[in-house]
């Protein structure tokens, strides 16, 4: 089970990370990372990098595809040589599925057409734009297309995934070995209820994903 994840200059990390955790342990499962040229790719303020050991051309068929967002993607939603790969990609994944701004690239691959998706909250509005009907919800599910909001909910996705795929026992002991059992210290993390002097602060660039 080939699973591709795309990467890409101002990726944001967890975004990829947090589904690896998840699909990288299911049985048979083959991981690449992937970008327009094999290489590092880095975060916005370069402070960390990604490498992508495989070039778009080498992995054309996968599995499952896995876009992660992150500043950098509105660029990719528009960089032809990503979104022809993801379209050309589509036509025979078992899954496609996003985390966060991730859904702008599907949406500029045409993938959403039609359907239903999530992404990060500053960035739902974009969706329209690509055809899509924008969704409030964690993680949305469109037949083999999968998204997931903004980045932590990238491994809701996965879990979700890793149900479908090899069953909810499994599912459920890979979630028991990562520990992920989320007990947050506030209650923050929706933009529903959020002071607009809190949202101006992540809009301003000291969260933006």
């Amino acid at each position: 089970m080939e699973i591709a994840f795309l990467l890409f200059d101002g990726i944001t990390p967890l975004d990829a990370v947090g589904p690896f955790e998840v699909l990288g342990k299911l049985p048979g499962a083959q991981v690449k990372m992937v970008g327009k040229a094999k290489g590092e790719f880095r975060t916005r303020g370069q402070s960390l990098a990604m490498i992508a050991d495989y070039a778009l051309a080498e992995v054309p068929n996968p599995d499952i595809v896995v876009i992660p967002g992150g500043p950098g993607a509105d660029a990719m939603a528009e960089d032809a040589a990503v979104t022809d790969w993801v379209a050309k990609a589509h036509e025979t994944t078992a899954w496609t599925t996003s985390v966060c701004t991730g859904a702008l690239i599907l949406g500029g691959a045409g993938v959403l057409k039609g359907l239903k998706a999530t992404t990060h909250w500053r960035a739902m509005a974009d969706l329209v734009s690509f055809g899509a009907i924008p969704t409030d919800r964690r993680v949305v599910r469109e037949g083999k297309v999968v998204t997931a909001a903004g980045v932590s909910s990238g491994i809701d996705m996965a879990l979700t995934l890793a149900a479908e795929i090899a069953g909810e026992d499994v599912a459920k002991a890979i979630q028991l070995g990562i520990e992920y059992a989320p007990e947050p210290p506030f209650d923050a993390g929706h933009i529903s209820g959020a002071p607009e002097a809190r949202i101006e602060m992540v809009r301003s660039g000291l969260a933006r994903p």
